[in-house]
């Protein structure tokens, strides 16, 4: 009954489905339109309207202009240095975000790596990338072992730490490695690169364990490195190019290298008042120690030996010709012999990276050219205390004395730029500029210690023309986008304290220890002086050129490592 009842139920529901009454209150629905009433049409905008949305016919108000910054300079106003530094490099994210820093290949790739390693990781540009078809991105490890051998051979040229590493960091971040700082630390070599904050780090090392003096060697790796940084080439030229590098032998040969020290030492020697005599006797003891420092080297023995034994010849042949009683200038011998001795490279390389926060290796370099110093010292006193027990005819006041013949002493500086451009196997095209260079720097030195009226200390005159050597070096180094070394290096040849080095060893050996440590004192002024008027000099050149990326007037440019201390 039950079912029957049920299937008449559901037949009279199929008939007639209006007359059919709801069982229970859920059947219905509140917002159902009842029967017989027919359904509105839908809203044309099926989205209702917010209340917060302005009405239609009512004009939209302009967005209000960006608050100022106290510390941003007003429009219309030159900014200050310290204004455009906060401004280009903000210690907050300012509400329009970051402005970027674009490098420009047309600059030389010393300024702009030099610029972004002076930048702190975040505000450095992102490399371009450049999506190859047949491979998907450079090898890691294979980009930061080209990095390290080429700043391996950087640094063993000679080449300041700053500009290693802004070589390094050039080559690597043209090959799209973003996160990377490289380290020099005199002969230790590190690169660290991490892809990302969350990923591990990869270190790579490399030691410079020889060092020659090449700096043919070391122009041809500044244009393989202008040409990866601006060229853009593959790794496989890359390489190719560093063994081309590698395996060019030294423009000049051994003979010529001996030759060169012989005039540079008797070019020395007329620009302290020798004569024809004096020329050839200071070349011939500087061949000899030449030749004995080679001898010496072929042996295995430590640079500090081979040394001693390069500066005993010139002292050796200046005593034996005061012991024959000839009328030659000896203190001209042995003071020609003592310039091609003197350390500067080394001196000039350890005081910049002193200035420019590279204490470490500062540091390491100079106690380099202490020892060296030593040997030359222990050298000369050796043939000095002998030679005084035969002849005791030798006088301190000898080097005191004024030569002063401005033709002579000028064809002598630029002979003796001639002849450390040799023994620095530097290019021949670059061979004149040095050699005008030392020329110049003689003039200016002489003109402001001999001729100026008053007269310079000889340590500001030194100064000063070593600051005109560096800032022509600076500027030829850019027109050539090339190291500043070789234009530099040889014209300081001149400026050597060979004198004050020479009265102080032979006060030491008469026994007369008071004024030879003024005299080595004054010696070393005088190197200093050498060093820091290079230095300054290409920081001059640096002052008054834009730095790369700065658009903004009277922007200042990043220290090189602190700024007053903090």
């Amino acid at each position: 009954m039950v079912a029957e009842r049920q299937r008449g139920d559901s037949g009279s529901e199929a008939e007639a489905p209006e007359d059919r009454k709801p069982q229970s209150d859920e059947a219905g629905s509140a917002f159902t339109s009842p029967l017989g009433i027919p359904i509105p049409p839908p809203p044309e905008d099926e989205h209702p309207t917010s209340e917060f949305a302005l009405p239609k016919g009512l004009a939209v108000e302009p967005e209000p202009e960006p608050e100022g910054s106290a510390f941003t300079a007003p429009a219309g106003t030159t900014p200050s240095a310290s204004t455009t530094q906060g401004t280009l490099f903000p210690a907050f994210t300012p509400p329009h975000g970051i402005p970027m820093v674009q490098l420009t290949k047309e600059v030389p790739w010393q300024d702009r790596m030099r610029t972004m390693l002076r930048m702190p990781v975040s505000e450095r540009p992102v490399p371009e990338r450049v999506d190859k078809q047949d491979e998907s991105g450079p090898a890691i490890p294979r980009v930061l072992d080209l990095t390290l051998r080429i700043g391996e051979i950087l640094l063993a040229g000679g080449e300041g730490a700053e500009d290693v590493e802004a070589a390094m960091f050039g080559v690597a971040h043209a090959y799209g490695l973003e996160r990377i700082e490289p380290t020099v630390t005199f002969t230790l070599l590190s690169i660290s690169y991490q892809p990302s904050l969350v990923d591990d780090p990869l270190t790579a090392s490399r030691t410079v364990r020889r060092r020659g003096v090449d700096y043919t060697r070391l122009s041809a790796v500044y244009r393989l490195v202008a040409a990866i940084t601006s060229r853009g080439l593959t790794l496989e030229e890359a390489y190719r190019g560093l063994a081309e590098i590698r395996r060019n032998r030294h423009p000049y040969p051994g003979w010529a290298l001996t030759v060169a020290s012989g005039t540079l030492a008797g070019a020395a020697s007329m620009l302290v008042g020798g004569d024809a005599l004096v020329f050839v006797a200071a070349a011939v003891g500087a061949m000899l120690g030449d030749r004995l420092a080679w001898l010496a080297s072929g042996r295995g023995l430590p640079e500090f030996y081979q040394f001693v034994v390069a500066a005993m010849p010139p002292a050796a042949m200046g005593m034996t010709l005061s012991i024959a009683h000839a009328d030659v200038q000896v203190s001209a011998v042995i003071t020609g012999g003592l310039f091609a001795l003197i350390p500067g490279r080394a001196l000039v390389a350890g005081v910049q990276d002193g200035l420019t926060g590279y204490y470490i290796t500062a540091s390491a370099r100079l106690l380099e050219v202490m020892y060296l110093i030593v040997g030359i010292v222990i050298g000369v006193l050796t043939v000095l205390y002998c030679g005084l027990q035969f002849s005791p005819r030798l006088n301190p006041e000898q080097a005191l004395r004024q030569y002063d013949v401005p033709v002579v002493q000028i064809i002598a500086s630029m002979l003796l730029a001639l002849s450390f451009c040799v023994l620095l196997q530097q290019e021949r095209h670059t061979v004149l500029f040095a050699t005008f260079n030392g020329g110049i720097a003689w003039i200016v030195f002489g003109s402001l210690a001999n001729v100026a009226d008053p007269k310079l200390n000889p340590v500001a005159a030194t100064t000063i023309a070593a600051g005109v050597v560096g800032l022509f070096g600076q500027l030829l180094s850019r027109y050539r986008y090339a190291s500043a070394l070789p234009y530099v290096t040889a014209a300081i040849g001149p400026l050597l304290p060979g004198s004050a080095t020479y009265y102080g060893l032979l006060n030491f050996a008469r026994g007369d220890l008071g004024p030879g440590v003024a005299s080595l004192i004054k010696a070393a002024s005088l190197a200093l002086a050498i060093a820091v008027g290079v230095n300054l000099g290409g920081e001059v050149a640096r002052l008054f050129l834009r730095a790369p990326g700065v658009e903004a007037v009277g922007a200042g440019r990043r220290a090189a490592k602190r700024t007053r201390g903090f």
